[in-house]
């Protein structure tokens, strides 16, 4: 019974954590999709972020270093990869 009981607790774990994965995964992909509208009015009203640390990945992404670029964006932003590579696709 205590195997049984060990196992009932792993797999209600298991179900949580997936469970919480989601619902960041979705969050994460609604904040994307927020951020890129305001990209989009912000470039409608002709107004631009200046960041230098995103002049910098401009300036990579245009030599043509990307990944390198990618690197530097994940590390201004603290984005994660796929925004990062999207982000750098947008500037190059």
């Amino acid at each position: 019974m205590d195997i049984l009981g060990f196992l009932a607790v792993a797999v209600a774990l298991l179900v949580g954590i997936v469970s919480t994965e989601s619902r960041l995964a979705r969050a994460d992909r609604r904040i994307a999709r927020v951020e890129r509208k305001l990209d989009l009015v912000l470039d409608h009203l002709g107004l631009r972020e200046e960041d230098p640390a995103l002049d910098a990945v401009a300036g990579l992404a245009r030599d043509g270093k990307k990944i390198e670029a990618i690197r530097a964006y994940r590390e201004a932003t603290g984005a994660g990869l796929k925004e990062a590579k999207e982000a750098v696709d947008r500037l190059g």
